[in-house]
């Protein structure tokens, strides 16, 4: 395979009509493309030049890759435009995982501007609260919640949500609102199942600007937030949610509770406690 560098000294030497000019355009020494215009004779058995003490004139084989490489050189250039155009504007798919809530309400629309604003990108956006395997699964991007267990991954903070303890109003009718951690034990929780671990997520509390952690086994299990929101509205009990969920009980509330709960009642949604 004929290397670049010899093909350019000999198209630049031909186009100039000698070393020494052809030399100044490229920023280098004469002596530097006669030595490549002979590596390139030598490997292609060829006399491309005829060479004077003035002048370098092309022989007829010379002409000949002259016009070929002409035309190579030309291609290459082009090539290297659109990859320059390329880079400046994003093109082709990217393979995106996300969770189910978060997704729908927070990064879709994020997406959509992208989209919009980068015409030539495609998506392939795949909505699950497991965790996914970004190398098997050849993922471009994964967004977690949470910390990030494997730290060979390439993460970057992008936003921060705040935890919300919520209860239907028939349900603090029945058992009242907790008024402190410790009171939290004696309510019946739902609880989200993290996909793929078989374990609960803890609930997470700031008390006098220290993290507190409560894990707790007893209670009516998810693996959608979705329907954790579902289940409190049913009253079954407390539940954990980021604040992305409240579009999902304002969504609630705005229908009417399906247990024929007065207008009164609905408007006692509220929440009891907050965890970063």
């Amino acid at each position: 395979m004929l290397a670049l560098q010899p093909l350019l000294a000999f198209s630049e030497t031909a186009k100039h009509g000698g070393f020494a000019a052809a030399a100044r355009e490229l920023g280098t020494a004469p002596s530097t493309l006669a030595k490549a215009v002979g590596r390139l004779e030598a490997s292609l058995g060829l006399r491309l030049f005829h060479r004077t003490t003035r002048q370098v004139t092309l022989t007829e084989d010379g002409e000949r890759l002259f016009e070929r490489c002409q035309r190579v050189l030309a291609e290459l250039d082009e090539l290297r435009t659109e990859a320059a155009g390329t880079r400046a504007e994003p093109s082709g798919t990217l393979r995106i995982d996300m969770p189910i809530t978060y997704g729908r309400k927070v990064i879709l629309p994020l997406l959509a501007q992208l989209v919009r604003k980068y015409p030539r990108l495609s998506l392939d956006a795949r909505l699950s609260d497991a965790y996914a395997d970004l190398v098997r699964e050849r993922l471009d991007l994964a967004i977690r919640v949470g910390e990030l267990d494997d730290s060979t991954l390439v993460a970057k903070r992008f936003g921060q949500q705040q935890l919300i303890l919520v209860a239907s109003p028939g349900y603090l009718t029945e058992r009242g609102g907790p008024k402190s951690l410790d009171e939290l034990a004696a309510h019946r929780q739902i609880l989200f199942r993290l996909p793929g671990r078989g374990r609960e997520r803890p609930r997470q509390f700031t008390e006098a600007g220290r993290p507190i952690a409560i894990h707790t086994t007893q209670g009516v299990r998810f693996n959608d937030g979705e329907a954790m929101v579902q289940a409190a509205v049913l009253g079954l009990g407390l539940a954990q949610v980021p604040d992305e969920g409240l579009f999902t009980l304002r969504s609630s509330l705005r229908q009417g509770l399906q247990d024929g709960q007065t207008r009164r009642r609905r408007r006692a949604w509220r929440c009891h406690a907050r965890s970063r």
